[in-house]
């Protein structure tokens, strides 16, 4: 069976500053969600955001994995911890 790699982590910075990290299949479609304040409670309020980076394709499990790591990382060591993966 052929493995999905079809999975990415991204980060936004929000309005107020602060940096949101998700997981999708389509950046794209996702990013103009959170736009519309349709995608997720936390940039509802946080409008409008800004795409910071985007991780390598990898599956869900992996990009489940990196999110959850990310999202424990201090603000400042959020977009450092992507790139390296």
């Amino acid at each position: 069976m052929r493995e999905d790699k079809s999975w990415v982590v991204y980060l936004l910075k929000c309005a107020d500053k602060s940096i949101y990290t998700g997981v999708t299949k389509d950046i794209k479609k996702r990013i103009a969600a959170h736009n519309k304040g349709t995608a997720s409670k936390y940039t509802r309020g946080r409008l409008p955001v800004k795409l910071l980076a985007v991780s390598k394709r990898m599956n869900r499990t992996q990009a489940l994995r990196l999110e959850l790591h990310i999202k424990k990382l201090p603000k400042g060591k959020k977009i450092s911890s992507l790139k390296k993966k």
